[in-house]
């Protein structure tokens, strides 16, 4: 692997490799509103220039967005920090990733459909709803800024994704499964509701972007997920789709 490639798949995973960035992630969470880096800083005990050097990290990482606020006509504006993903208030910080997989499961096998592959996809789509993206204050996002935005979220849930381009073709490399043992019994379960995570964040965002199929363990350790331009992902009310 190149060496530019190993900076690119490593730099969401390594963001949150860091407490600090974790503590500041959740505080960000907790807040009802967009919080700026002194404010953060008390929260979470800690120097306002190491905050500002956590958020920077975690902004080239997707996995907080930032708005420049100007308050009057003088003065520098107020930087504000939002996470680019959030959870229900309910769910306490660091909820566990088997626990949302058997929760989501959980609620989606009620369904009177006799496909598992559907259920298991519309689940992954209540799991892209739990952590919904914040969109751009302005516009849409274009498919690779929609893309990046969601490769940060699959990195918050410990995939350690890595992002690439084949032409047309944009790729998420999913080096790290969090469910691997379950996914290699039940591949048609697990890795379709990954499916529907990723086409559910995407949709979420409005993004103009296709997923065109996720294909399991092209490797030891390697999950592919293929993406292009085009219309966005509308929620299932039909079977799973292809993998």
């Amino acid at each position: 692997m190149a060496g530019s490639e190993m900076v690119e798949r490593h730099r969401t995973h390594g963001a949150l490799a860091a407490a600090s960035r974790v503590r500041l992630l959740d505080a960000l969470r907790a807040g009802e509103h967009g919080l700026d880096a002194r404010e953060l800083a008390a929260a979470c005990g800690l120097h306002v220039t190491t905050v500002r050097f956590h958020l920077d990290v975690l902004r080239e990482a997707g996995l907080v967005r930032s708005e420049s606020v100007r308050a009057g006509a003088r003065g520098r504006p107020r930087v504000l920090y939002t996470p680019a993903s959030g959870r229900d208030p309910g769910d306490p910080p660091g909820t566990d990733s088997y626990q949302m997989l058997a929760s989501a499961l959980a609620a989606h096998w009620t369904d009177p459909s006799p496909e598992p592959g559907q259920r298991a996809e519309q689940a992954g789509w209540a799991i892209a709803e739990k952590h919904r993206l914040a969109p751009p204050s302005t516009g849409g996002p274009s498919a690779e800024q929609a893309v990046a935005q969601v490769s940060g979220l699959f990195a918050e849930l410990g995939f350690e994704p890595e992002l690439t381009h084949d032409g047309d073709d944009l790729q998420i490399r999913l080096h790290a499964c969090p469910f691997s043992a379950v996914a290699r019994e039940h591949p048609d379960v697990v890795c379709t509701m990954h499916l529907g995570l990723l086409r559910g964040a995407l949709a979420g965002l409005g993004a103009p972007v296709t997923v065109i199929d996720l294909t399991p363990f092209v490797g030891p350790h390697l999950c592919i997920a293929h993406l292009a331009p085009g219309t966005e992902s509308t929620s299932p009310a039909f079977g799973a789709g292809r993998r």
